[in-house]
């Protein structure tokens, strides 16, 4: 569903098991970092507030969204990470660079979910423009950070 029909951090809290104990990989890309450092403020406000502890949260940079599935699995190969959340942000330009990244991230990070049997997740936006993005990183649309956690706590619930 479009983030204009439904804000990003509104959610159903069904699913939600104890995360105290579970430990959490935040990747977040350097590049358009205005944007990604929101994203990763939603998503750690968002951990804490559902009871993950503090020091059970590692968080790594990447230079860009391109880096997020080879730091994703870097971290999920680690048996001390439950769930990994990819923060990234790809902004439509002049040429097809913005598909080619799109597409490369999406299916990395897919691949590494799968190769790790854990739960890695797609936290990266893809506006068109930067005030699409702004909407979405705790503007009028939400918090794409905050989503991206709560999917990470309801997929270690399944």
């Amino acid at each position: 569903m479009a983030s204009t029909l439904k804000n990003l951090s509104q959610h159903s809290d069904s699913n939600i098991q104890d995360i105290g104990s579970k430990r959490f990989g935040l990747l977040v890309s350097e590049w358009n970092d205005e944007i990604t450092e929101s994203l990763y403020s939603g998503a750690l406000e968002t951990l804490l507030r559902y009871g993950a502890k503090r020091e059970n949260i590692f968080r790594k940079n990447v230079p860009g969204s391109f880096e997020l599935p080879l730091g994703a699995q870097w971290m999920a190969k680690q048996e001390k990470i439950d769930a990994v959340i990819c923060l990234g942000c790809v902004i439509q330009g002049e040429t097809r660079h913005f598909e080619f990244i799109c597409n490369a991230v999406a299916q990395g990070i897919t691949q590494v979910g799968l190769k790790y049997d854990k739960p890695v997740i797609f936290g990266v936006l893809t506006p068109d423009t930067q005030q699409q993005a702004l909407d979405r990183a705790g503007g009028k649309h939400g918090n794409k950070g905050d989503e991206a956690a709560i999917t990470a706590i309801k997929m270690l619930g399944f």
